[in-house]
């Protein structure tokens, strides 16, 4: 029998995640995928899951699921406090949830989103090669809404013993490397200059499509118009209003606004747990 999860609180913002959907963007498909990847990898990793397994990303105020069969699971990521059936039970390690028993995933402490991976991962229906939700396209499952049930898959090998491992936290400050944008040459010699020199903020409008920044503009020396171009992930682009905004997973294909900038991959899983108000810095890698 397929085990299954009911939603007993969704929270503010709660999707299921893998590795995404990369090398659609010829077909106008974003990525999507995992905020935080390697915390979802660590999570299914702590479970014998493989790593990119599906998992549940919380944002924030976390969620509560309610299992119709024995689970174990994994919450990692933002820290945040974890009960079941109202008693204190570990973040960060493997946790058994009793068949009919409450997990329940808490407002976090730190950091922004939360994985709760589970043994055999959250069984959604694949699209493109991936059960991940798509804020922008619209593809995958929807965000999880109260009362919605999720299909668990069967472990694909028997769960490791419990243990508990190094989770990176929430950074204080966020330092995001960047490399030369194709437009570059649209911006004056002094903005070039201020975005790696000036101190920007994370804004509270920032989502899984982009990491807005508040801080000094950056002023353009080409006033014109930019046709639509393709977009990457980590693109740092800069709207009319001068403020840098860093394209996260759930980022357009295209976009008219010029990109001064491109935040390497590898540095991106900060931005997903950097709150609003985190001091962010651009330096040139």
């Amino acid at each position: 029998m397929t085990t299954r999860l009911t939603t007993v609180r969704a929270g503010a913002l709660t999707t299921v995640q893998d590795a995404g959907r990369p090398g659609h963007a010829h077909l106008g498909v974003p990525r999507s995928g995992a905020l935080d990847a390697p915390a979802m990898r660590l999570a299914n990793r702590l479970l014998g899951n493989d790593p990119d397994t599906a998992v549940l990303e919380t944002t924030l105020t976390g969620c509560t699921l309610r299992p119709d069969r024995d689970v174990a699971a994994v919450v990692g990521g933002a820290p945040c406090a974890v009960t079941v059936d109202g008693r204190p039970a570990a973040w960060g390690a493997p946790v058994r949830v009793p068949a009919g028993s409450v997990l329940d995933v808490g407002t976090a402490t730190g950091g922004v989103r939360s994985y709760v991976a589970v043994a055999g991962g959250i069984a959604a229906e694949p699209v493109l090669g991936s059960r991940s939700t798509d804020l922008l396209s619209g593809l995958g499952p929807t965000p999880l809404r109260d009362g919605d049930v999720l299909a668990v898959g069967a472990p694909a090998r028997p769960a490791p013993p419990p243990v508990a491992a190094p989770w990176p936290g929430p950074p204080a400050e966020l330092v995001l490397p960047v490399r030369p944008g194709p437009r570059a040459d649209w911006f004056t010699p002094a903005a070039l200059r201020t975005l790696t020199s000036a101190a920007y903020r994370v804004s509270p409008h920032s989502n899984r499509i982009g990491l807005r920044t508040e801080g000094p503009p950056l002023q353009r020396l080409s006033t014109g118009e930019l046709p639509s171009e393709g977009m990457v992930l980590g693109a740092v682009q800069v709207p009319p209003d001068g403020r840098p905004v860093i394209f996260l997973h759930d980022h357009p294909t295209t976009g008219g606004y010029p990109v001064v900038a491109v935040v390497p991959e590898p540095a991106l899983a900060a931005a997903a747990q950097a709150v609003a108000g985190t001091p962010v810095r651009f330096t040139l890698a």
